[in-house]
């Protein structure tokens, strides 16, 4: 479940309510594209903009049509016993695993955020994945703080940031992480435009954000790392790179949502209020990359 490609589905709505059939498509195209797991309410899915009936119909649906592919659910909220009640959620929906960021309003101290996950961990009956997005929650795991973090009974893997650009620079991070945590840990990437870096430099899973929507552009570059051939995989990321310069200009989500309404798999303005999504310019700019990456 912690190796290969983790695909994240955008949490599609309609008229400001989830949009079941929508998602149904995006997560069957994930199933028949063989990805290696399915990231439901992580941060492409917005799972912070859901309530927690929202999310909890999110969570049967995936795991329901996700078949036979594991499915690790996002449990983040502001509150610890509010994510106690999600992990209670995930785990009656059938959740393979559970995806964990410590969100905030008042700012947290590494003390706060570790005893988040050792009072989620308490009663916890699948894996965790540990996730460091500091993006969006505006909070940044120390080396040290994930060896506390990964000791706790349950965690299974740690989903980091991008890592640097630097392939030497990337080993030595990816090096350090490994020599902090326990060895049945793993280490996951994310940041799309970071992925074959990080996989190459000794990450053994991506937690891809376009993954989730067009998931055969993408699997390439995860497999060719996987069978040990990192050139191969630098090649397919350096394909996509008209896609990363975009996601880098406007931002993974609304680019994603972007190419999914531009496809056609999702209802136009799909994101959750008060985000809009892209303007006319910015979406001519998608479809030009939509059409010269040939993304379907």
């Amino acid at each position: 479940m912690f190796t290969g490609l983790s695909a994240f589905p955008l949490t599609p709505l309609d008229d400001d309510r989830f949009d079941e059939h929508a998602y149904a498509g995006l997560v069957t195209r994930l199933v028949d594209a063989g990805v290696d797991s399915i990231g439901a309410l992580g941060s492409t899915g917005s799972y912070a903009y859901l309530d927690r009936d929202e999310r909890r119909r999110v969570a049967r649906a995936t795991v329901r049509l996700a078949g036979g592919t594991p499915v690790i659910v996002g449990v983040g909220a502001l509150r610890t016993s509010h994510v106690r009640a999600l992990v209670e959620d995930a785990q009656e929906a059938g959740a393979a695993g559970v995806l964990l960021a410590p969100m905030s309003y008042q700012a947290l101290s590494e003390d706060e955020v570790f005893g988040l996950y050792e009072d989620v961990t308490a009663d916890l009956s699948v894996p965790l994945v540990v996730y460091d997005n500091p993006g969006t929650t505006h909070f940044a795991f120390s080396v040290e703080l994930y060896g506390r973090v990964a000791a706790l009974p349950n965690v299974a893997a740690i989903k980091i940031p991008p890592v640097p650009s630097d392939p030497a620079a990337a080993r030595a991070l990816v090096t350090a992480i490994r020599r902090a945590i326990p060895e049945h840990v793993r280490i996951g990437v994310s940041g799309d435009g970071s992925a074959a870096t990080g996989l190459n430099a000794g990450c053994r899973s991506w937690f891809s954000v376009v993954g989730g929507t067009v998931p055969e552009a993408v699997l390439p570059l995860v497999r060719a790392t996987l069978g040990g051939d990192p050139a191969t995989a630098t090649a397919e990321s350096a394909r996509l790179q008209p896609l990363w310069d975009l996601f880098a200009a406007h931002g993974s989500l609304r680019v994603t949502a972007a190419i999914a309404e531009h496809l056609g798999l999702v209802a136009p303005r799909c994101l959750p209020r008060p985000v809009q999504g892209l303007g006319t310019a910015q979406r001519a700019q998608v479809a030009r990359v939509v059409r010269e990456l040939r993304l379907r």
